[in-house]
């Protein structure tokens, strides 16, 4: 019999405008890395637009994986926090979504990948907070940075990435105090939290930096192994 390539779900970014075309429309969209980076680790890639949270509980048990991808930043009350004035917009529909997949990810056992912002909101989901505003860990407008990141010996990440790895980055927040049961499995030179993961026999980790935009599978790989 064939090899069955796991299906991971990409939670996605919604616009209220996206032009293509002829076209401007609101869209619910996902850069073509997060797929293309599915595909090249053996998966099939499967986007997850915002949706009802009561209905990701349904949703998640279709699905091999889950991946919450990067996008704007977490609403502060979601933590406890006022707003920061150099705190983006909130997107309360994504933030609802994403938490209610995350919930029934981790719930279900489900191989859960979370990417910048998703890392972020893994850390709150399980009550962690977010620091609102750190500089150097971007390049100009719209262009990815890249700094190395040192995994803690004897994580899950460890075992993946076990020498300094230079990543691509582009983020102003950044995990404070961490989750119920979280640990760090990385940091920057800066001491900032670049990993975290949930030890135990499920698979669940989150990284600040940006897989999808450089030449590194591994970290997706793993997730799709997890997921097979």
């Amino acid at each position: 019999m064939p090899h069955r390539r796991p299906l991971i779900g990409l939670s996605t970014y919604l616009e209220t405008s996206a032009r293509w075309g002829v076209w401007d429309l609101p869209a619910a969209l996902l850069p073509a890395g997060y797929p293309r980076l599915v595909r090249a680790a053996g998966g099939f890639a499967a986007m997850l637009p915002p949706d009802a949270p009561e209905v990701a509980a349904e949703l998640v048990a279709r699905l091999d994986g889950l991946v919450i991808a990067g996008g704007p930043d977490v609403e502060p009350a979601r933590y406890g926090a006022e707003p920061d004035p150099r705190c983006g917009p909130p997107a309360r529909e994504r933030d609802a979504w994403e938490l209610a997949l995350i919930d029934a990810a981790l719930v279900s056992g489900t191989p859960l990948l979370g990417i910048c912002r998703g890392m972020q909101l893994l850390n709150v989901a399980l009550g962690g907070t977010l620091v609102q505003h750190l500089d150097g860990h971007a390049g100009a407008v719209g262009v990815f940075g890249e700094h190395p990141v040192r995994a803690v010996p004897g994580t899950r990440y460890a075992a993946i990435a076990p020498d300094p790895t230079g990543v691509p980055t582009y983020h102003h927040q950044c995990v404070g105090r961490l989750g119920h049961g979280l640990v760090a499995s990385a940091h920057a030179a800066d001491g900032t939290v670049e990993a975290v993961e949930l030890p135990g026999d499920g698979w669940v980790l989150g990284v600040q930096w940006h897989p999808e935009a450089g030449q590194d599978e591994r970290v997706m790989a793993a997730l799709v192994l997890a997921a097979s």
